[in-house]
C-alpha cells in the first residue's frame, strides 16, 4: 500500500490528540456552581430583604445597603481587614519565599524537613486557633502575659497564627517555582563571579515573578476571609479592635439574626476580594503571563 493511499489526518487532529473531552469538566463545574455560585446568588438576593432566619424574607430594597454605608463599624472593620491583609501578605511572602527557595535545593535531610514544615497546613483552622488560644492563655499558657488583651498583641497573634498555618502551602508553591529555574542560569552567573546573594536577587526573584503573583492572590483572598482564627482567639476584641469584615458579618447574622444585613456584608466582601484580585492580576501582567523559560 502506497503512502498516498493512506487516510489523511484531519486538520487540527494532532493538536487535539491527548486533550481530555469537555465532558470531564462537568463534575467540577457542577460542584463549583452548587457550592460557590448558588450561595453567592442567594446572598445577593437576601441582601435586599429582611430575614431573621424564620419565615419568608421580606423585600426591603436598598435598606441594607444604606445601613452598610452608614455603619460606623464598617470603616473600622475595613481598616482592620486591610491592615491584616497587608501584614499577613508581607509576613507570609518573605518567610515562604525563603523557605521555598531553600527547599528546592539539595541540602541534606531537605525532604524530611520539608514534610515537617507542611504539617501545620494539614490541620484545621479551628484546631490551630484552639491550640494557640491555650498557649497564649495568661494563666496556663507558655507566655504569662495577657497577649490577646492588648490591641497590638491580639493583632500580631492573628497574623502569626494565620502565617503558621498557611506558610507551608505557599512554601510548596515557591519550591515548585524555584525548581523550574534552569540550572544553566546559575552556572553562567557563577562563571561571571556572581555570589549567592547576587544570584538570588538577579535570577531567582525575577524568575519567580509569576509564582509570587499566584501566591499573593491566594494570600490576599485568604486574608480577607479570616474568620475562625479571629472568632476563637479574640472574638473581635479587645473591644472591636480586631473585628474584621467576616466577623462583622457573623455578628450581624448569628448574634443579631439580621441575615439580610449579613448578606449585604458578605456580598460586599465578595465584590471587594474579586476586584482586588483582578487589580493585582492586571498590575502584575499575570493575565498575559508567558513562561519565564521561553526560548531555552
Amino acid at each position: 500500500m502506497s503512502a498516498s493511499s493512506l487516510p489523511k489526518a484531519r486538520p487540527g487532529a494532532a493538536a487535539k490528540a491527548g486533550r481530555p473531552h469537555a465532558v470531564w469538566a462537568i463534575p467540577g463545574v457542577l460542584f463549583f456552581a452548587f457550592f460557590a455560585i448558588a450561595p453567592m446568588v442567594l446572598a445577593f438576593y437576601l441582601s435586599f430583604t429582611q430575614w431573621n432566619g424564620l419565615g419568608d424574607p421580606k423585600p426591603v430594597g436598598l435598606a441594607n445597603w444604606r445601613k452598610l454605608l452608614n455603619d460606623d463599624r464598617l470603616t473600622q472593620s475595613l481598616t482592620v481587614t486591610v491592615l491584616l491583609t497587608v501584614t499577613s501578605w508581607a509576613f507570609q511572602t518573605v518567610v515562604s519565599l525563603l523557605l521555598g527557595v531553600w527547599a528546592a535545593g539539595r541540602q541534606r535531610n531537605r525532604a524530611v524537613l520539608s514534610a515537617i514544615f507542611f504539617v501545620p497546613f494539614l490541620l484545621s483552622s479551628t484546631a490551630i486557633a484552639l491550640l494557640f488560644y491555650a498557649l497564649l492563655d495568661p494563666n496556663f499558657g507558655v507566655i504569662h502575659q495577657d497577649t490577646l488583651g492588648s490591641t497590638s498583641g491580639a493583632f500580631l497573634a492573628i497574623v502569626f497564627v494565620g502565617g503558621w498555618q498557611f506558610i507551608p502551602f505557599h512554601t510548596l508553591i515557591y519550591q515548585g517555582g524555584a525548581r523550574q529555574i534552569p540550572e544553566v542560569l546559575y552556572q553562567a552567573a557563577a562563571i561571571d563571579g556572581a555570589g549567592r546573594y547576587r544570584q538570588f536577587f538577579s535570577i531567582t526573584l525575577p524568575q519567580l515573578r509569576n509564582t509570587a503573583t499566584t501566591s499573593s492572590v491566594l494570600m490576599i483572598v485568604g486574608s480577607l476571609t479570616y474568620f475562625e482564627t479571629v472568632l476563637i482567639l479574640t472574638q473581635g476584641g479587645p473591644g472591636t479592635d480586631t473585628a474584621i469584615l467576616p466577623y462583622l458579618m457573623y455578628e450581624a447574622g448569628f448574634k443579631s439574626y439580621d441575615f439580610g444585613y449579613a448578606s449585604a456584608i458578605a456580598t460586599f466582601l465578595v465584590v471587594a476580594a474579586t476586584a482586588l484580585s483582578l487589580v493585582l492580576v492586571r498590575l502584575t501582567g499575570f493575565g498575559a503571563m508567558r513562561s519565564t523559560r521561553e526560548g531555552m
